[in-house]
């Protein structure tokens, strides 16, 4: 079946934040992302699930742990699980991306304590 956001379940998070699941198996999650200009979510790990996040349009800052990187347009990053992390967009126009999970995130998104 061909995939399009327009035949994806599509789902609300943060602060007007959208995503929409591409592909959602128990191996595998691919969402596509869209967050609003000053957004972000809460720092969090998931203790099996591995992540690639793909940024398609702006500039993400990654916290990671202790560090923040941040990843412009066409270029990625991989996060390893039990890594205390979070995506924000500081910038004033939207961030788009996709996230690729493995095994998905489903019950495996634990809050920091951090």
């Amino acid at each position: 079946m061909k995939v399009t956001k327009e035949n994806s379940e599509h789902y609300h998070w943060g602060d007007n934040c959208s995503g929409w699941h591409l592909v959602k198996s128990k191996n595998l999650s691919i969402i596509e992302e869209y967050m609003p200009g000053n957004t972000q979510e809460q720092k969090h790990y998931h203790k099996k699930a591995e992540q690639f996040f793909q940024i398609l349009k702006g500039t993400a800052t990654f916290e990671i742990e202790d560090d923040s990187i941040e990843i412009k347009e066409g270029t990625g990053i991989h996060i390893l699980p039990n890594t205390n992390h979070r995506i924000r967009n500081d910038q004033s126009h939207p961030l788009e991306f996709l996230v690729i999970s493995a095994p998905t995130t489903h019950e495996d998104r634990f809050n920091s304590l951090k």
